[in-house]
C-alpha cells in the first residue's frame, strides 16, 4: 500500500519538474537572464516560489538544470532522427537544415542567455563550462553519426567543426531579427561542401 501510493507522488514530483525545466528553457529564451527570475518561472508553472524551490534552491541550479534537461532531450531525439534520416544527397541536405534550424530554437536562445552571464560570472562559469563541453561534443558526435563521418580524414573533421561553428554563428544573427532569408543562402552553399566529405559507406 505504502509503495502504491508513493509511485503516484513521485510521478507528479517527475512531471512538475519537467514542466519547471521546459518552463525555464521558454523564459530564458524569451525574457533573458535578466528577466526571468524564480518568480517569473514559477508563474509560468503555476506554482508557488517556495514550490520552485523546493526542486531548486537557488536561480542558478534552476537554469543550469534547464540546459542540461536540454541535452537530455536532444539525446532522445536522436533515436527518432537515426530512424528518420534519409539516403544519399537527401542525407547531407536533411542534416545541416536540422543543425542549423536546432541554433534558432528556444533551447539554443535560452543557453545563449546563461553562456552571456556565466562570462560576467565567475562561479557560473565554472559551472557552465562542463555543460558546454558536453552540448558541443554531443552536437558533433551527432552530425558526425548523421553523415556517416569518416573523421581519421583531417579535411572531414575539420569540415564537420565548421559546420558547428557556421550553424551556431548563424543562430547568433537569428537571436534579434528574423535571418531565416540569409541562413537558407548559406545553408544551400554549405550543403555543396560538405557533399565532399569522405564516409564510411
Amino acid at each position: 500500500m505504502t509503495t502504491s501510493r508513493r509511485e503516484p507522488k513521485q510521478d507528479r514530483s517527475r512531471e512538475t519538474r519537467r514542466k519547471i525545466l521546459e518552463s525555464a528553457v521558454h523564459c530564458l529564451a524569451t525574457y533573458g537572464w535578466q528577466g526571468a527570475t524564480m518568480a517569473v518561472v514559477a508563474d509560468h508553472v503555476d506554482i508557488s516560489r517556495g514550490a520552485l524551490q523546493h526542486h531548486f534552491p537557488t536561480r542558478e541550479d534552476l537554469m543550469l538544470a534547464a540546459i542540461d534537461h536540454v541535452a537530455e532531450q536532444r539525446d532522445k531525439d536522436r533515436l527518432q532522427y537515426d530512424s528518420t534520416t534519409p539516403e544519399g544527397n537527401d542525407r547531407i541536405d536533411y542534416v545541416v537544415d536540422m543543425l542549423i534550424n536546432y541554433y534558432s530554437t528556444d533551447a539554443f536562445k535560452a543557453a545563449l542567455q546563461v553562456w552571456v552571464a556565466a562570462a560576467t560570472d565567475p562561479a557560473l562559469r565554472e559551472r557552465v563550462i562542463p555543460l558546454e563541453t558536453r552540448f558541443a561534443r554531443a552536437a558533433y558526435r551527432h552530425a558526425v553519426e548523421f553523415l556517416r563521418a569518416d573523421v581519421s580524414d583531417e579535411r572531414t573533421h575539420r569540415l564537420i567543426q565548421s559546420t558547428m561553428d557556421l550553424a551556431r554563428g548563424l543562430g547568433l544573427a537569428d537571436v534579434i531579427t528574423d535571418d531565416s532569408a540569409r541562413r537558407n543562402k548559406i545553408a544551400q552553399f554549405w550543403k555543396s561542401e560538405l557533399a565532399t566529405i569522405k564516409t564510411l559507406d
